[in-house]
Protein backbone atom coordinates (compact mmCIF):
# COMPACT_ATOMS: atom_id res chain seq x y z
CA UNK A 1 0.00 0.00 0.00
CA UNK A 2 1.45 3.36 -1.00
CA UNK A 3 2.43 5.69 1.85
CA UNK A 4 2.48 8.73 -0.40
CA UNK A 5 -0.15 11.38 0.34
CA UNK A 6 -3.06 11.57 -2.08
CA UNK A 7 -3.92 14.58 -4.15
CA UNK A 8 -7.35 15.05 -5.73
CA UNK A 9 -7.21 16.39 -9.27
CA UNK A 10 -10.45 17.82 -10.78
CA UNK A 11 -10.03 17.66 -14.55
CA UNK A 12 -12.05 17.28 -17.74
CA UNK A 13 -13.31 13.93 -19.02
CA UNK A 14 -10.64 13.79 -21.75
CA UNK A 15 -7.85 14.64 -19.29
CA UNK A 16 -8.99 11.93 -16.91
CA UNK A 17 -8.15 9.31 -19.57
CA UNK A 18 -4.70 10.68 -20.28
CA UNK A 19 -2.10 10.11 -17.62
CA UNK A 20 0.18 12.73 -19.20
CA UNK A 21 -2.47 15.43 -18.67
CA UNK A 22 -1.38 15.81 -15.05
CA UNK A 23 0.51 19.11 -14.71
CA UNK A 24 4.25 18.67 -14.64
CA UNK A 25 4.80 20.07 -11.18
CA UNK A 26 2.48 17.37 -9.82
CA UNK A 27 4.54 14.67 -11.49
CA UNK A 28 7.96 15.89 -10.29
CA UNK A 29 9.43 13.44 -7.90
CA UNK A 30 6.21 11.48 -7.88
CA UNK A 31 5.50 12.99 -4.48
CA UNK A 32 1.75 12.36 -4.60
CA UNK A 33 -0.70 9.68 -5.60
CA UNK A 34 -2.96 11.62 -7.98
CA UNK A 35 -6.67 10.68 -8.04
CA UNK A 36 -8.54 12.12 -11.04
CA UNK A 37 -12.26 13.04 -10.97
CA UNK A 38 -14.28 14.68 -13.73
CA UNK A 39 -16.31 17.21 -11.74
CA UNK A 40 -16.21 19.12 -8.45
CA UNK A 41 -19.30 17.19 -7.27
CA UNK A 42 -17.47 13.89 -7.71
CA UNK A 43 -14.60 15.45 -5.83
CA UNK A 44 -16.98 16.12 -2.95
CA UNK A 45 -18.03 12.45 -2.98
CA UNK A 46 -14.38 11.30 -2.74
CA UNK A 47 -13.61 13.86 -0.03
CA UNK A 48 -16.49 12.50 2.08
CA UNK A 49 -14.99 8.99 1.99
CA UNK A 50 -11.20 9.48 1.79
CA UNK A 51 -8.42 11.71 3.14
CA UNK A 52 -6.48 13.89 0.69
CA UNK A 53 -3.51 16.12 1.22
CA UNK A 54 -4.90 18.67 -1.21
CA UNK A 55 -7.11 19.31 -4.18
CA UNK A 56 -6.15 20.75 -7.58
CA UNK A 57 -8.79 22.15 -9.96
CA UNK A 58 -8.07 22.92 -13.60
CA UNK A 59 -9.24 26.22 -15.09
CA UNK A 60 -12.24 24.63 -16.81
CA UNK A 61 -13.88 23.83 -13.45
CA UNK A 62 -12.89 26.82 -11.32
CA UNK A 63 -16.39 28.37 -11.25
CA UNK A 64 -18.07 25.10 -10.25
CA UNK A 65 -15.36 24.43 -7.70
CA UNK A 66 -16.01 27.77 -6.04
CA UNK A 67 -19.68 26.84 -5.67
CA UNK A 68 -18.77 23.47 -4.18
CA UNK A 69 -16.31 25.19 -1.91
CA UNK A 70 -19.06 27.35 -0.55
CA UNK A 71 -21.12 24.21 0.03
CA UNK A 72 -18.27 22.64 2.01
CA UNK A 73 -17.75 25.84 4.00
CA UNK A 74 -21.42 25.75 5.02
CA UNK A 75 -21.41 22.02 5.69
CA UNK A 76 -21.60 22.56 9.44
CA UNK A 77 -24.88 24.45 8.95
CA UNK A 78 -26.22 21.78 6.62
CA UNK A 79 -25.31 19.05 9.10
CA UNK A 80 -27.54 20.70 11.71
CA UNK A 81 -30.61 20.91 9.50
CA UNK A 82 -33.56 18.63 10.40
CA UNK A 83 -34.01 17.66 6.73
CA UNK A 84 -31.70 15.36 4.84
CA UNK A 85 -29.73 16.90 1.96
CA UNK A 86 -27.84 14.83 -0.61
CA UNK A 87 -26.15 15.41 -3.97
CA UNK A 88 -26.96 12.80 -6.61
CA UNK A 89 -25.53 12.09 -10.02
CA UNK A 90 -27.56 10.97 -13.02
CA UNK A 91 -27.38 7.33 -11.83
CA UNK A 92 -28.97 8.26 -8.47
CA UNK A 93 -25.63 7.68 -6.74
CA UNK A 94 -25.11 9.73 -3.59
CA UNK A 95 -22.08 11.99 -3.99
CA UNK A 96 -22.46 13.81 -0.69
CA UNK A 97 -24.92 14.01 2.17
CA UNK A 98 -25.33 16.07 5.32
CA UNK A 99 -25.57 12.93 7.45
CA UNK A 100 -29.28 13.09 8.23
CA UNK A 101 -30.12 10.25 5.82
CA UNK A 102 -27.27 8.22 7.29
CA UNK A 103 -28.75 8.70 10.77
CA UNK A 104 -32.25 7.71 9.64
CA UNK A 105 -31.06 4.55 7.92
CA UNK A 106 -28.32 3.73 10.49
CA UNK A 107 -25.71 3.31 7.77
CA UNK A 108 -22.14 4.30 8.45
CA UNK A 109 -21.53 5.34 4.86
CA UNK A 110 -24.00 6.52 2.21
CA UNK A 111 -21.69 8.31 -0.22
CA UNK A 112 -21.20 6.16 -3.32
CA UNK A 113 -24.41 4.18 -2.66
CA UNK A 114 -27.60 4.27 -4.68
CA UNK A 115 -30.16 6.59 -3.09
CA UNK A 116 -33.07 4.16 -3.34
CA UNK A 117 -30.90 1.26 -2.10
CA UNK A 118 -30.04 3.27 1.03
CA UNK A 119 -33.77 3.49 1.80
CA UNK A 120 -34.30 -0.22 1.11
CA UNK A 121 -35.96 0.16 -2.32
CA UNK A 122 -38.92 2.22 -1.07
CA UNK A 123 -42.32 2.37 -2.71
CA UNK A 124 -42.85 5.62 -4.63
CA UNK A 125 -46.30 6.97 -3.78
CA UNK A 126 -46.33 9.96 -6.11
CA UNK A 127 -47.41 12.41 -7.32
CA UNK A 128 -44.26 12.05 -9.49
CA UNK A 129 -43.27 8.40 -9.77
CA UNK A 130 -39.86 9.25 -11.31
CA UNK A 131 -38.93 12.49 -9.51
CA UNK A 132 -35.17 12.34 -10.16
CA UNK A 133 -35.53 11.47 -13.84
CA UNK A 134 -38.13 14.24 -14.25
CA UNK A 135 -35.89 16.85 -12.63
CA UNK A 136 -32.91 15.96 -14.87
CA UNK A 137 -34.99 15.66 -18.04
CA UNK A 138 -36.94 18.89 -17.62
CA UNK A 139 -34.44 21.02 -15.74
CA UNK A 140 -37.13 21.83 -13.17
CA UNK A 141 -37.68 20.59 -9.63
CA UNK A 142 -39.93 17.64 -8.82
CA UNK A 143 -41.37 16.13 -5.64
CA UNK A 144 -42.73 12.81 -4.43
CA UNK A 145 -43.43 10.74 -1.32
CA UNK A 146 -41.62 7.49 -0.54
CA UNK A 147 -42.57 4.68 1.85
CA UNK A 148 -39.69 2.59 3.15
CA UNK A 149 -39.82 -1.10 4.05
CA UNK A 150 -40.02 -0.24 7.77
CA UNK A 151 -43.19 1.82 7.09
CA UNK A 152 -41.58 5.23 7.33
CA UNK A 153 -42.57 8.00 4.95
CA UNK A 154 -40.21 10.50 3.31
CA UNK A 155 -41.04 13.52 1.15
CA UNK A 156 -38.30 14.19 -1.38
CA UNK A 157 -37.72 17.33 -3.44
CA UNK A 158 -35.22 17.12 -6.29
CA UNK A 159 -33.74 20.27 -7.88
CA UNK A 160 -31.32 20.06 -10.82
CA UNK A 161 -27.93 21.78 -10.61
CA UNK A 162 -27.49 23.93 -13.70
CA UNK A 163 -24.12 23.25 -15.33
CA UNK A 164 -22.24 25.31 -17.88
CA UNK A 165 -21.28 22.45 -20.20
CA UNK A 166 -24.77 21.14 -21.05
CA UNK A 167 -27.92 19.71 -19.50
CA UNK A 168 -27.93 19.06 -15.73
CA UNK A 169 -26.22 15.89 -14.54
CA UNK A 170 -26.56 16.36 -10.79
CA UNK A 171 -29.39 16.90 -8.33
CA UNK A 172 -29.71 18.51 -4.93
CA UNK A 173 -32.29 16.41 -3.08
CA UNK A 174 -33.89 17.33 0.22
CA UNK A 175 -35.52 14.55 2.25
CA UNK A 176 -38.02 15.16 5.05
CA UNK A 177 -39.26 12.45 7.39
CA UNK A 178 -43.06 12.92 7.32
CA UNK A 179 -43.94 9.63 9.01
CA UNK A 180 -45.75 11.28 11.92
CA UNK A 181 -47.72 13.56 9.62
CA UNK A 182 -48.77 10.76 7.24
CA UNK A 183 -49.69 8.33 10.03
CA UNK A 184 -51.76 11.05 11.66
CA UNK A 185 -53.59 11.68 8.37
CA UNK A 186 -54.21 7.95 8.01
CA UNK A 187 -55.55 7.76 11.56
CA UNK A 188 -57.79 10.77 10.94
CA UNK A 189 -59.19 9.08 7.83
CA UNK A 190 -59.72 5.83 9.75
CA UNK A 191 -61.47 7.70 12.57
CA UNK A 192 -63.74 9.50 10.12
CA UNK A 193 -64.61 6.22 8.38
CA UNK A 194 -65.30 4.62 11.75
CA UNK A 195 -67.66 7.49 12.56
CA UNK A 196 -69.49 6.97 9.27
CA UNK A 197 -69.83 3.26 10.04
CA UNK A 198 -71.30 3.87 13.52
CA UNK A 199 -74.91 3.89 12.32
CA UNK A 200 -74.40 2.36 8.88
CA UNK A 201 -77.45 0.10 8.62
CA UNK A 202 -79.50 -0.88 5.60
CA UNK A 203 -83.27 -0.16 5.60
CA UNK A 204 -83.96 -3.90 5.89
CA UNK A 205 -81.71 -4.16 8.94
CA UNK A 206 -83.41 -1.17 10.54
CA UNK A 207 -86.85 -2.61 9.93
CA UNK A 208 -85.92 -5.80 11.81
CA UNK A 209 -84.44 -3.99 14.83
CA UNK A 210 -86.20 -2.53 17.84
CA UNK A 211 -85.25 0.88 19.19
CA UNK A 212 -83.36 -0.75 22.06
CA UNK A 213 -81.40 -2.94 19.64
CA UNK A 214 -80.41 0.08 17.59
CA UNK A 215 -79.19 1.91 20.69
CA UNK A 216 -77.19 -1.12 21.83
CA UNK A 217 -75.62 -1.53 18.38
CA UNK A 218 -74.56 2.10 18.32
CA UNK A 219 -73.09 1.86 21.82
CA UNK A 220 -71.23 -1.33 20.87
CA UNK A 221 -69.75 0.32 17.76
CA UNK A 222 -68.67 3.40 19.72
CA UNK A 223 -66.89 1.24 22.30
CA UNK A 224 -65.24 -0.87 19.61
CA UNK A 225 -63.74 2.07 17.72
CA UNK A 226 -62.87 3.98 20.88
CA UNK A 227 -60.81 1.05 22.18
CA UNK A 228 -59.26 -0.30 18.99
CA UNK A 229 -58.69 2.93 17.06
CA UNK A 230 -58.26 5.61 19.72
CA UNK A 231 -56.88 3.26 22.42
CA UNK A 232 -59.19 4.65 25.11
CA UNK A 233 -60.54 2.11 27.62
CA UNK A 234 -62.58 4.32 29.96
CA UNK A 235 -65.48 5.97 28.12
CA UNK A 236 -68.54 7.94 29.19
CA UNK A 237 -71.15 9.54 26.91
CA UNK A 238 -73.93 11.76 28.21
CA UNK A 239 -76.73 13.37 26.21
CA UNK A 240 -78.10 16.81 27.03
CA UNK A 241 -81.79 17.16 27.76
CA UNK A 242 -82.44 20.61 26.28
CA UNK A 243 -85.52 21.16 28.47
CA UNK A 244 -84.03 20.34 31.87
CA UNK A 245 -80.33 20.92 31.16
CA UNK A 246 -79.58 17.52 32.64
CA UNK A 247 -76.83 15.36 31.15
CA UNK A 248 -78.38 11.92 30.85
CA UNK A 249 -75.99 8.90 30.81
CA UNK A 250 -76.01 6.99 27.54
CA UNK A 251 -72.85 4.89 27.76
CA UNK A 252 -70.50 4.21 30.64
CA UNK A 253 -67.48 1.88 30.48
CA UNK A 254 -64.86 1.69 33.21
CA UNK A 255 -66.38 4.26 35.59
CA UNK A 256 -67.16 3.58 39.23
CA UNK A 257 -70.94 3.17 39.84
CA UNK A 258 -71.24 6.44 41.78
CA UNK A 259 -69.75 8.35 38.84
CA UNK A 260 -71.86 6.60 36.22
CA UNK A 261 -75.07 7.37 38.18
CA UNK A 262 -74.06 10.90 39.23
CA UNK A 263 -76.61 13.59 38.34
CA UNK A 264 -74.92 16.26 36.23
CA UNK A 265 -76.17 19.41 34.54
CA UNK A 266 -74.79 21.60 31.77
CA UNK A 267 -73.43 24.20 34.16
CA UNK A 268 -69.84 25.46 34.47
CA UNK A 269 -69.69 25.13 38.27
CA UNK A 270 -70.30 22.22 40.65
CA UNK A 271 -70.90 19.75 37.81
CA UNK A 272 -67.39 18.61 37.12
CA UNK A 273 -65.52 18.79 33.85
CA UNK A 274 -68.49 17.24 32.03
CA UNK A 275 -70.87 20.00 33.11
CA UNK A 276 -68.29 22.66 32.23
CA UNK A 277 -67.76 21.25 28.73
CA UNK A 278 -71.52 20.96 28.10
CA UNK A 279 -72.09 24.54 29.29
CA UNK A 280 -69.22 26.16 27.37
CA UNK A 281 -69.04 23.92 24.30
CA UNK A 282 -65.25 23.78 24.71
CA UNK A 283 -63.05 20.68 25.02
CA UNK A 284 -61.19 20.22 28.30
CA UNK A 285 -57.86 18.46 28.86
CA UNK A 286 -57.35 17.56 32.51
CA UNK A 287 -53.65 16.67 32.77
CA UNK A 288 -53.60 15.85 36.50
CA UNK A 289 -56.85 15.04 38.29
CA UNK A 290 -55.29 15.64 41.72
CA UNK A 291 -54.60 19.28 40.86
CA UNK A 292 -57.74 20.13 38.87
CA UNK A 293 -60.59 21.66 40.92
CA UNK A 294 -63.17 20.88 38.22
CA UNK A 295 -62.53 17.13 38.14
CA UNK A 296 -64.99 14.79 39.87
CA UNK A 297 -63.95 11.18 40.47
CA UNK A 298 -64.82 9.00 37.50
CA UNK A 299 -62.71 5.91 36.86
CA UNK A 300 -60.95 4.29 39.83
CA UNK A 301 -57.41 5.67 40.06
CA UNK A 302 -57.83 8.04 37.11
CA UNK A 303 -54.95 10.54 36.89
CA UNK A 304 -55.96 12.42 33.71
CA UNK A 305 -59.03 12.89 31.53
CA UNK A 306 -60.13 14.33 28.20
CA UNK A 307 -63.67 15.61 27.64
CA UNK A 308 -65.10 17.03 24.41
CA UNK A 309 -68.61 18.28 23.56
CA UNK A 310 -70.90 16.39 21.20
CA UNK A 311 -71.87 19.12 18.74
CA UNK A 312 -74.49 18.95 16.00
CA UNK A 313 -75.17 21.96 13.76
CA UNK A 314 -73.34 24.25 16.22
CA UNK A 315 -75.44 23.04 19.17
CA UNK A 316 -74.12 20.98 22.11
CA UNK A 317 -76.14 17.77 22.39
CA UNK A 318 -73.94 15.97 24.93
CA UNK A 319 -70.42 15.12 26.09
CA UNK A 320 -67.80 12.43 25.42
CA UNK A 321 -65.33 11.72 28.24
CA UNK A 322 -62.28 9.41 28.41
CA UNK A 323 -59.94 8.86 31.37
CA UNK A 324 -56.55 7.28 32.05
CA UNK A 325 -54.70 5.97 35.13
CA UNK A 326 -51.59 7.83 33.92
CA UNK A 327 -51.09 11.58 34.50
CA UNK A 328 -50.76 13.68 31.32
CA UNK A 329 -51.76 10.66 29.25
CA UNK A 330 -53.54 12.68 26.57
CA UNK A 331 -51.91 14.91 23.97
CA UNK A 332 -53.18 17.60 21.63
CA UNK A 333 -53.32 14.91 18.92
CA UNK A 334 -55.63 12.81 21.12
CA UNK A 335 -57.80 15.89 21.53
CA UNK A 336 -57.93 16.41 17.78
CA UNK A 337 -58.69 12.73 17.11
CA UNK A 338 -61.50 12.64 19.67
CA UNK A 339 -63.07 15.88 18.42
CA UNK A 340 -63.20 14.47 14.88
CA UNK A 341 -64.64 11.16 16.05
CA UNK A 342 -67.32 12.85 18.16
CA UNK A 343 -68.59 14.84 15.17
CA UNK A 344 -69.59 11.56 13.57
CA UNK A 345 -70.86 10.20 16.90
CA UNK A 346 -73.16 13.23 17.10
CA UNK A 347 -74.42 12.58 13.57
CA UNK A 348 -74.99 8.90 14.40
CA UNK A 349 -76.90 9.82 17.56
CA UNK A 350 -78.93 12.31 15.56
CA UNK A 351 -79.77 9.63 13.00
CA UNK A 352 -80.73 7.27 15.81
CA UNK A 353 -83.00 9.91 17.33
CA UNK A 354 -84.75 10.43 13.99
CA UNK A 355 -85.18 6.68 13.66
CA UNK A 356 -86.62 6.46 17.17
CA UNK A 357 -89.07 9.25 16.32
CA UNK A 358 -90.19 7.33 13.25
CA UNK A 359 -90.60 4.02 15.08
CA UNK A 360 -94.32 3.38 15.43
CA UNK A 361 -96.57 0.65 16.72
CA UNK A 362 -97.98 -2.05 14.48
CA UNK A 363 -101.00 0.06 13.53
CA UNK A 364 -98.83 3.08 12.72
CA UNK A 365 -96.52 0.88 10.64
CA UNK A 366 -99.56 -0.12 8.61
CA UNK A 367 -100.13 3.55 7.84
CA UNK A 368 -96.49 3.84 6.73
CA UNK A 369 -97.05 0.88 4.40
CA UNK A 370 -100.06 2.62 2.87
CA UNK A 371 -98.00 5.75 2.29
CA UNK A 372 -95.15 3.86 0.66
CA UNK A 373 -97.56 1.94 -1.58
CA UNK A 374 -99.94 4.76 -2.54
CA UNK A 375 -98.65 8.25 -1.68
CA UNK A 376 -95.71 8.39 -4.12
CA UNK A 377 -97.65 6.81 -7.03
CA UNK A 378 -100.32 9.47 -6.52
CA UNK A 379 -97.59 12.08 -6.66
CA UNK A 380 -96.46 10.56 -9.94
CA UNK A 381 -99.98 11.05 -11.29
CA UNK A 382 -99.84 14.70 -10.24
CA UNK A 383 -96.39 15.12 -11.81
CA UNK A 384 -97.47 13.57 -15.10
CA UNK A 385 -100.66 15.63 -15.19
CA UNK A 386 -98.91 18.98 -14.71
CA UNK A 387 -96.27 18.07 -17.30
CA UNK A 388 -99.02 17.39 -19.86
CA UNK A 389 -100.97 20.51 -18.85
CA UNK A 390 -97.94 22.66 -19.65
CA UNK A 391 -98.30 21.54 -23.27
CA UNK A 392 -102.08 22.03 -23.63
CA UNK A 393 -102.76 25.21 -21.66
CA UNK A 394 -103.85 27.85 -24.17
CA UNK A 395 -104.21 25.29 -26.97
CA UNK A 396 -106.70 22.61 -25.88
CA UNK A 397 -108.99 24.00 -23.14
CA UNK A 398 -111.00 20.75 -22.92
CA UNK A 399 -107.87 18.65 -22.34
CA UNK A 400 -106.60 21.12 -19.77
CA UNK A 401 -109.95 20.98 -17.93
CA UNK A 402 -109.88 17.18 -17.81
CA UNK A 403 -106.35 17.27 -16.44
CA UNK A 404 -107.49 19.71 -13.76
CA UNK A 405 -110.15 17.17 -12.72
CA UNK A 406 -107.45 14.47 -12.54
CA UNK A 407 -105.41 16.71 -10.28
CA UNK A 408 -108.41 17.38 -8.01
CA UNK A 409 -109.28 13.68 -7.79
CA UNK A 410 -105.66 12.70 -7.06
CA UNK A 411 -105.50 15.26 -4.26
CA UNK A 412 -108.81 13.99 -2.87
CA UNK A 413 -107.30 10.47 -2.76
CA UNK A 414 -104.34 11.80 -0.77
CA UNK A 415 -106.65 13.47 1.76
CA UNK A 416 -108.63 10.24 2.20
CA UNK A 417 -105.39 8.35 2.87
CA UNK A 418 -104.39 10.97 5.43
CA UNK A 419 -107.70 10.77 7.28
CA UNK A 420 -107.56 6.96 7.38
CA UNK A 421 -104.01 7.13 8.71
CA UNK A 422 -104.97 9.53 11.48
CA UNK A 423 -107.77 7.19 12.56
CA UNK A 424 -105.48 4.12 12.52
CA UNK A 425 -102.48 5.64 14.30
CA UNK A 426 -102.65 5.17 18.08
CA UNK A 427 -102.08 8.11 20.41
CA UNK A 428 -98.90 6.51 21.75
CA UNK A 429 -97.26 5.64 18.44
CA UNK A 430 -93.77 6.56 19.62
CA UNK A 431 -91.68 5.88 22.72
CA UNK A 432 -92.49 8.24 25.57
CA UNK A 433 -89.04 9.82 25.45
CA UNK A 434 -89.68 10.98 21.90
CA UNK A 435 -93.26 12.24 22.21
CA UNK A 436 -93.89 15.29 20.03
CA UNK A 437 -96.09 18.13 21.24
CA UNK A 438 -99.16 19.06 19.29
CA UNK A 439 -98.40 21.31 16.30
CA UNK A 440 -101.62 23.19 15.48
CA UNK A 441 -99.74 25.53 13.11
CA UNK A 442 -99.05 22.58 10.80
CA UNK A 443 -102.60 21.25 10.38
CA UNK A 444 -103.96 21.77 6.90
CA UNK A 445 -100.72 23.17 5.47
CA UNK A 446 -100.08 22.34 1.82
CA UNK A 447 -96.40 21.48 1.26
CA UNK A 448 -94.35 20.72 -1.83
CA UNK A 449 -91.08 18.77 -1.49
CA UNK A 450 -88.63 18.64 -4.43
CA UNK A 451 -85.86 16.06 -4.20
CA UNK A 452 -84.46 13.42 -6.57
CA UNK A 453 -84.08 10.94 -3.68
CA UNK A 454 -87.20 8.78 -3.36
CA UNK A 455 -86.49 8.07 0.30
CA UNK A 456 -86.62 11.82 1.03
CA UNK A 457 -89.94 12.21 -0.80
CA UNK A 458 -91.36 9.18 1.01
CA UNK A 459 -90.11 10.48 4.39
CA UNK A 460 -91.78 13.83 3.69
CA UNK A 461 -95.14 12.06 3.50
CA UNK A 462 -94.64 9.83 6.54
CA UNK A 463 -93.18 12.54 8.79
CA UNK A 464 -95.27 15.59 7.90
CA UNK A 465 -98.67 14.08 7.17
CA UNK A 466 -98.95 12.66 10.70
CA UNK A 467 -99.15 16.31 11.85
CA UNK A 468 -101.98 17.14 9.45
CA UNK A 469 -99.94 18.50 6.53
CA UNK A 470 -100.94 17.84 2.90
CA UNK A 471 -97.72 16.84 1.13
CA UNK A 472 -96.96 16.69 -2.58
CA UNK A 473 -93.57 15.89 -4.10
CA UNK A 474 -91.59 16.51 -7.29
CA UNK A 475 -88.52 14.81 -8.74
CA UNK A 476 -86.70 17.95 -9.93
CA UNK A 477 -86.92 21.72 -10.13
CA UNK A 478 -88.76 21.90 -13.46
CA UNK A 479 -91.46 19.52 -12.25
CA UNK A 480 -91.85 21.52 -9.04
CA UNK A 481 -92.29 24.73 -11.05
CA UNK A 482 -95.07 23.04 -13.07
CA UNK A 483 -96.75 21.92 -9.81
CA UNK A 484 -96.69 25.50 -8.50
CA UNK A 485 -97.92 26.99 -11.76
CA UNK A 486 -100.85 24.55 -12.18
CA UNK A 487 -102.48 24.73 -8.76
CA UNK A 488 -106.22 25.25 -8.81
CA UNK A 489 -107.57 28.77 -8.37
CA UNK A 490 -107.28 29.97 -4.79
CA UNK A 491 -104.68 27.33 -3.88
CA UNK A 492 -101.03 27.83 -3.02
CA UNK A 493 -98.24 25.95 -1.31
CA UNK A 494 -97.65 27.19 2.20
CA UNK A 495 -94.06 25.86 2.23
CA UNK A 496 -91.83 24.57 -0.57
CA UNK A 497 -88.87 22.40 0.52
CA UNK A 498 -86.13 21.67 -2.03
CA UNK A 499 -82.69 20.10 -2.11
CA UNK A 500 -79.92 22.53 -3.12
CA UNK A 501 -78.69 20.03 -5.72
CA UNK A 502 -81.70 19.15 -7.89
CA UNK A 503 -81.04 17.14 -11.08
CA UNK A 504 -81.78 20.10 -13.36
CA UNK A 505 -80.86 23.16 -11.30
CA UNK A 506 -79.42 24.39 -8.02
CA UNK A 507 -81.52 25.51 -5.09
CA UNK A 508 -80.64 29.12 -5.86
CA UNK A 509 -81.72 28.77 -9.51
CA UNK A 510 -84.94 27.14 -8.32
CA UNK A 511 -85.58 30.10 -6.01
CA UNK A 512 -85.00 32.56 -8.85
CA UNK A 513 -87.57 30.77 -11.06
CA UNK A 514 -90.12 30.72 -8.23
CA UNK A 515 -89.71 34.47 -7.77
CA UNK A 516 -90.90 35.01 -11.35
CA UNK A 517 -94.29 33.36 -10.63
CA UNK A 518 -94.83 33.98 -6.91
CA UNK A 519 -95.04 37.26 -5.04
CA UNK A 520 -93.68 35.58 -1.93
CA UNK A 521 -91.51 32.43 -2.06
CA UNK A 522 -91.96 30.29 1.11
CA UNK A 523 -88.82 28.25 0.39
CA UNK A 524 -86.73 25.97 2.61
CA UNK A 525 -83.45 24.58 1.21
CA UNK A 526 -82.00 21.21 2.27
CA UNK A 527 -78.30 20.31 2.09
CA UNK A 528 -75.87 17.72 3.38
CA UNK A 529 -73.92 19.14 6.33
CA UNK A 530 -71.18 21.42 4.99
CA UNK A 531 -71.92 20.54 1.35
CA UNK A 532 -72.66 23.56 -0.88
CA UNK A 533 -70.07 23.59 -3.72
CA UNK A 534 -72.00 26.14 -5.80
CA UNK A 535 -72.56 28.47 -2.81
CA UNK A 536 -76.28 28.01 -3.49
CA UNK A 537 -77.30 28.83 0.08
CA UNK A 538 -75.14 31.97 0.22
CA UNK A 539 -76.61 33.24 -3.05
CA UNK A 540 -80.15 32.37 -1.96
CA UNK A 541 -79.71 34.27 1.31
CA UNK A 542 -78.43 37.28 -0.62
CA UNK A 543 -81.60 37.01 -2.74
CA UNK A 544 -83.87 37.03 0.31
CA UNK A 545 -83.89 33.50 1.77
CA UNK A 546 -84.25 33.80 5.58
CA UNK A 547 -81.33 32.49 7.64
CA UNK A 548 -83.56 29.91 9.37
CA UNK A 549 -84.88 28.45 6.11
CA UNK A 550 -82.07 25.90 5.74
CA UNK A 551 -82.14 22.24 6.82
CA UNK A 552 -78.89 20.29 7.18
CA UNK A 553 -79.20 16.56 6.48
CA UNK A 554 -79.60 14.35 8.40
CA UNK A 555 -82.05 16.42 10.43
CA UNK A 556 -84.21 15.51 13.39
CA UNK A 557 -87.98 15.51 13.04
CA UNK A 558 -88.38 18.41 15.46
CA UNK A 559 -85.90 20.47 13.40
CA UNK A 560 -87.96 19.85 10.26
CA UNK A 561 -91.20 20.84 11.98
CA UNK A 562 -89.72 23.95 13.59
CA UNK A 563 -88.28 25.11 10.26
CA UNK A 564 -91.67 24.73 8.54
CA UNK A 565 -93.35 26.65 11.39
CA UNK A 566 -90.80 29.47 11.11
CA UNK A 567 -91.62 29.90 7.42
CA UNK A 568 -95.33 30.00 8.24
CA UNK A 569 -94.82 32.53 11.03
CA UNK A 570 -92.77 34.67 8.66
CA UNK A 571 -95.85 34.89 6.42
CA UNK A 572 -98.10 35.77 9.31
CA UNK A 573 -100.11 32.55 8.96
CA UNK A 574 -99.83 31.01 12.39
CA UNK A 575 -102.46 28.29 11.96
CA UNK A 576 -104.86 26.66 9.53
CA UNK A 577 -108.02 25.18 10.91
Amino acid sequence: MSAKPKLLYVCGVRDSRNARSVPGWLQQGETFDVVRVTSPLRAVARLSREDFAGIFVDAEHVHEALQVGKLLQNERILQGMPDGIVLLDSDNTILWGNGRLRDWTRREQIAGANFYAVLGSPEILGPDFCPFHTALATGTSSSSTLRSSDNRYYRVHAAPMLESDGPPKHLVVTIRDVTGEVLQQQKLAAIHQAGIDLANLTPDELFQMTVEERVELLKSNILHYTRDLLNFNVVEIRLLDSKTGRLEPLLSEGLIPEAADRMLYAQPLNNGVTGFVAATGKSYLCEDTSEDPLYLAGAAGAKSSLTVPLVLHDEVIGTFNVESPEPRAFSESDLQFLEIFTRDVALALNTLELLVAEKASTAAESVEAIHSAVALPVDDILNDAVNIMERYIGHEPEVAERLQRILRNARDIKQVIQKVGQQMAPSQAHPQAMQMSDRPALRGLQLLVADADESVRSAAHSLLERFGCIVETAHDGGEAIFMVRNLSAGQSYDVIIADIRLPDMTGYEFMMKLQTILEHVPLVLMTGFGYDPGHSIVKARQAGLPAGAVLYKPFRLDQLLETVEQVILARGAVGHA
